[in-house]
């Protein structure tokens, strides 16, 4: 695996990942058969006769969720990457300052909200979404700065009691919510609910958005893993920075948050994953954890449908059963060599 271009090697399995997805369902499709139909609509062919119902199916289902899953995964894992970097902490991930337990807030507002309609489902839930974590980033900001200056173990603790009010809140409106609660409650638990390319369509600019950012922001992060005070020495404006980064990173996991629910583990399992086999170079970890993110959350879905079928389990569980024992691995890890 060492010897093989990690980005050759996150390609393939991502690959891999993207076919099997569009093949496995409540309807199988032989891979030959999602080969071929892909090919003729590449081509621009009519698809025969005998092709159409699982071409509507493939074309209409099944390649929208399997890219809204993988656009989830990769903004969940490079937010993850990014705030492991800016916070030199291999247990960070989007859930560490109240990102997603602020946007699942603001989604679910959103969702109880007295109007509805397709327009709320895909544009007012993930603008609320991303403005519930902006908040309580913002807040915890606030209760962690000393002075002028803002450590990051401050940053963490404040971020952790800002996610637990922010959970409290959203566990309050689904109470008394009747209506939206069996939504709500399934959307927290994870997985891709919505269908068709409109949700794919109206993810795909935050996404894009975030993840450039994150990508462009390589070279800083890898400066800011020599501390602060070295980093304001070699030029780096660590304020702007830090700023810049969080922003992005709050996009991007808003935005999964948004459309595929409370997904936790993911964001601090494929960064450390990516550190591990290919070195600490955050130029390389943030797109390389995109990719690895996606390819494992498609993995993760693909089990979900798989588990339990013709029931499909929500894609979080899959994710909190496989990712527990893996944090407590990092945790021991970490303790063992004193990255604290």
């Amino acid at each position: 695996m060492r010897k093989l271009s990690p980005f050759l090697f996150t390609g393939i399995v991502l690959a891999i990942c993207l076919l099997v997805s569009t093949a496995i369902g409540s309807v199988s499709i032989p891979l030959n058969t999602v080969l071929e139909i892909l090919w003729i609509s590449i081509r621009g062919q009519a698809i025969p006769a005998d092709l159409q119902p699982l071409a509507t199916i493939l074309l209409s289902l099944r390649i929208p969720r399997t890219i809204l899953v993988a656009l989830t995964g990769a903004a969940l894992a490079g937010s993850g990457g990014a705030y492991q970097g800016l916070f030199r902490n291999p247990l960070a991930d989007p859930y560490l300052i109240g990102v997603a337990s602020g946007a699942g807030l603001g989604a679910v507002l959103a969702m109880v909200s007295p109007w509805s309609g397709p327009v709320k489902s895909l544009y007012f839930v993930p603008l609320a979404a991303f403005a519930g974590g902006l908040i309580t980033v913002y807040t915890a900001y606030l209760l962690a700065h000393t002075g002028v200056s803002l450590p990051s173990t401050n940053l963490i603790l404040a971020g952790v009691a800002v996610s637990s009010f922010a959970t409290a809140l959203t566990s309050y409106l689904m109470l008394y919510s009747n209506e939206e609660m069996h939504r709500a409650l399934a959307w927290l638990l994870g997985g891709a609910s919505m269908s068709g390319w409109d949700p794919v369509l109206a993810m795909l600019p935050y996404t894009l958005v975030g993840s450039g950012i994150l990508t462009a922001s390589g070279y800083a992060l890898n400066v800011l893993q020599f501390g602060e005070e070295q980093a304001q020495q070699l030029g780096l404006d660590v304020k702007r920075v830090r700023r810049i980064i969080v922003f992005a990173a709050t996009l991007t996991a808003a935005a999964a948050v948004s459309f595929s629910g409370i997904i936790g583990f993911l964001g601090l399992i494929v960064p450390h994953l990516i550190r591990l086999l290919w070195g600490s170079d955050y130029r390389k970890v943030i797109p390389l954890s995109m990719l690895g993110g996606a390819a494992l959350l498609l993995a993760a879905d693909i089990l979900a449908r798989r588990v339990a079928a013709p029931q499909e389990v929500p894609v979080g569980i899959i994710t909190a059963l496989t990712g527990a024992p893996f944090f407590l691995f990092i945790l021991r890890r970490s303790r063992r060599q004193n990255v604290w």
